[in-house]
């Protein structure tokens, strides 16, 4: 009864603030549409797989900086892709040029078919210019594309929407949720209700429930708002993106309270987000990681958003179920668990039972 009336007066409190509701609800939608109609990002280097391809078409190709790995045969191209993490793959069939490009990011696919057309386009004028027979089974420029995830419409945003809706999530349910307990002991009323009888494990208990059932609320208006609003990729179940979101937003409840224990202040708990939150958006997926040192790679497993971020894009835009990304959900319980239990010490300091 106890844990219920805490939790009562906490809804209480967070009803009559309008200015905290409208940073839980309305700010997450608004940063998100103006990433949707801003953001765009850069192409990387991609490796293109070939199959029976033409020997100076191969050359062409690494010539304009596109890493080649060659197959005698490939009778599955999008399983050829994805066994050996290609960005595409180039096949001849009757005469006809296949590509079949993963579009794992958009702009990196549509800058490997650029460049596949550019080689074919210049070995026909070559041909041309020389004026020499017909090299036989000489590939055409125009090119059939197939796509491993998305199609041709598909735009980065789609790809980076998923990242987004975690990041954001995290970072709004961590800033309300440290800041709240924190006007709770500058305020006095912690100190008072660590004089009760009541234990430091139901006071976490009762803030992890006041505040999580607000970042419920705010994680489903932040999904729908994205997928039916942004119209963004969904080919997974929204029952797993639900999911993902709300154990994240755990996390990020669990942090935000632990942290609070330790800052005398809003302002310094302000001072928090560019440790702990900035970092984040670094190892979420929206910079390749493989392209960064070993060490920094080693960085991103100990950051929550890493695993959110690639569950998401695994159920939203790859079409994984619960089983492919059940990993990533385990980190983000031992995460909670952990910032949970340190939580019930970091109030010992408060009063000693």
């Amino acid at each position: 009864m106890r844990t219920i009336a805490l939790i009562k007066r906490i809804f209480q409190q967070l009803l009559r603030d309008k200015r905290t509701l409208a940073l839980l609800f309305v700010a997450p939608l608004l940063v998100l549409s103006l990433m949707y109609v801003m953001f765009n990002g850069d192409s990387v280097e991609p490796t293109l797989g070939v199959v029976d391809v033409d020997e100076k078409v191969v050359t062409a190709l690494k010539e304009v900086d596109i890493q080649i790995e060659e197959f005698n045969q490939s009778s599955n191209p999008k399983q050829t892709i994805l066994d050996y993490k290609l960005d595409g793959l180039l096949a001849m069939e009757d005469n006809q040029v296949i590509l079949t490009v993963t579009n794992s990011d958009p702009t990196s696919a549509k800058a490997l078919q650029m460049k596949v057309n550019q080689v074919f386009a210049a070995q026909a004028q070559e041909k041309l210019a020389k004026q020499i027979p017909a090299i036989e089974n000489l590939p055409k420029v125009d090119l059939e594309i197939n796509y491993v995830y998305g199609n041709s419409d598909t735009l980065f945003f789609d790809v980076l929407s998923p990242i987004l809706i975690g990041y954001f999530v995290f970072f709004f349910v961590f800033l309300i949720s440290g800041i709240g307990l924190l006007k709770e002991r500058t305020s006095g009323t912690l100190e008072r209700l660590m004089a009760t009888p009541i234990r430091r494990g139901e006071i976490v208990t009762a803030y992890l429930v006041g505040f999580g059932i607000f970042a419920i609320i705010q994680t489903v208006i932040v999904v729908f708002f994205t997928i039916h609003v942004l119209d963004v990729v969904l080919v997974g179940s929204i029952w797993n993106v639900i999911l993902i979101n709300l154990l994240l937003a755990l996390v990020a409840l669990s942090l935000g309270i632990l942290l609070s224990a330790f800052a005398a202040s809003e302002f310094q708990m302000i001072q928090f987000i560019p440790i702990v939150i900035i970092p984040q958006i670094f190892f979420s997926g929206i910079f390749p990681l493989e392209g960064m040192a070993d060490w920094l790679q080693a960085i991103a497993k100990v950051m929550p958003i890493y695993y959110a971020a690639d569950a998401l894009k695994g159920v939203m835009y790859q079409g994984l179920g619960f089983a492919d990304v059940s990993l990533d959900l385990l980190a983000l319980v031992i995460f909670a668990t952990v910032f949970i239990i340190l939580n019930v010490f970091a109030l010992k300091k408060y009063r000693a039972l």
